[in-house]
């Protein structure tokens, strides 16, 4: 293959495209940062001056600020640890076992994508209603998988039919069972797409906001996202401290993603050549 003839103006697009991104973030710290008295002025600012931190002073002095940080910790992690439990093996039999129906399995997962979590939220609030689930920890945990379970399945089964069945299939000649040949030679293989696939699940999970404002009723449960309803009142919105809350909010999700960037990115990539 060819260099591109002018990777400057690649270079260029790439950059534009990125700050385009970029910059609902960046507005949304510069206003965490912006004094309360200026950030609905005329002529906006994009550098703030002077630079206050009465925002964040205002959204930690919120009483219910650490419970709501503690219920989306929880959530996110539980939402993690349970689509890795169901998707590894699933991903697993749908790539390795032989079975009939299995290409009809995997475009159902690719349907179970397309609804939006609005679609979801009556049926599910029924059905943890009725099983004494709502408003509960498992239940937001539930809501929130089936919205993660089908993409780590779709991102897991390229990568472990990308592993050579020759080291499978010598586990189990040398005496390692089924389960044995996965937790210790398939798992170890497939590290960046469980971290991809953790990620994912831990940003959906810290980030999802309906199943959060439907199924719990109150704020012992519900996840830091419905908080920032609070800083929306009927005669205004206080931007300062909603923008601040929204910039604590982003923190740890940054914090993954800066450090298992590497993971990630392999993660996704990996079996894309033989899917």
């Amino acid at each position: 293959m060819k260099p591109p003839r002018h990777p400057w103006l690649l270079t260029a697009v790439a950059t534009l495209i990125t700050a385009a991104f970029l910059l609902p973030v960046y507005w949304m710290a510069k206003t965490s940062l912006t004094p309360p008295d200026r950030i609905l002025t005329p002529s906006p600012q994009w550098v703030p001056a002077p630079l206050t931190g009465e925002n964040y002073s205002t959204a930690l002095d919120y009483e219910g600020l650490p419970r709501a940080l503690l219920n989306s910790l929880v959530i996110s992690s539980g939402v993690v640890a349970v689509t890795l439990l169901l998707g590894v093996p699933l991903a697993y039999a749908l790539a390795r076992v032989p079975m009939r129906g299995s290409g009809g399995m995997v475009l159902a997962l690719l349907v179970a994508q397309l609804p939006p979590a609005i679609v979801l939220a009556a049926p599910l609030f029924i059905l943890e209603r009725r099983a004494g689930l709502d408003d509960t920890y498992v239940g937001l945990i539930a809501a929130d998988t089936t919205l993660t379970l089908p993409f780590t399945v779709i991102v897991l089964r390229p990568v472990l039919r990308s592993i050579p069945r020759e080291l499978e299939e010598a586990a189990l000649v040398d005496g390692c069972g089924l389960l044995g040949v996965l937790l210790r030679v398939v798992l170890p293989l497939m590290v960046p797409g469980l971290v991809a696939a953790a990620g994912l699940a831990f940003l959906i999970g810290w980030g999802e906001f309906l199943f959060g404002l439907t199924l719990a009723a109150g704020p012992d449960v519900q996840p830091v996202t419905v908080l920032l309803n609070a800083f929306v009142g009927q005669h205004g919105t206080s931007w300062g401290a909603l923008m601040a809350t929204a910039t604590l909010i982003s923190l740890p999700v940054v914090c993954v993603f800066a450090l298992f960037q590497r993971f990630i990115v392999g993660g996704l990539t990996a079996g894309s050549v033989r899917g």
